[in-house]
């Protein structure tokens, strides 16, 4: 019985590391990947002036709704300068 007790603990212990793991990464690093991942993909379609000589620029992004081809009403963004080498 004192076998069965301690295979028991050891799998509770177990289960609740692995929520703790999943959790954490649920709360905190999905969304921070979640806002990279949006912020690239505005950056790429955003228009950015010619004349910006820093490293990051203040872009437009002008949103376009997927279903209906309608443009949005343009969003600031600062976004790495794309004339930059």
């Amino acid at each position: 019985m004192k076998e069965a007790t301690g295979e028991l603990s050891g799998t509770v212990i177990t289960v609740v590391a692995i929520a703790a793991v999943a959790a954490i990464f649920t709360v905190f690093i999905l969304p921070a990947i979640r806002g990279g991942l949006t912020s690239r993909a505005k950056c790429a379609s955003a228009i950015c002036p010619a004349s910006c000589t820093d490293d990051r620029c203040d872009c437009t992004y002008y949103p376009v709704d997927e279903k209906t081809g309608v443009q949005g009403d343009p969003e600031p963004i600062v976004c790495d300068n794309p004339n930059k080498q």
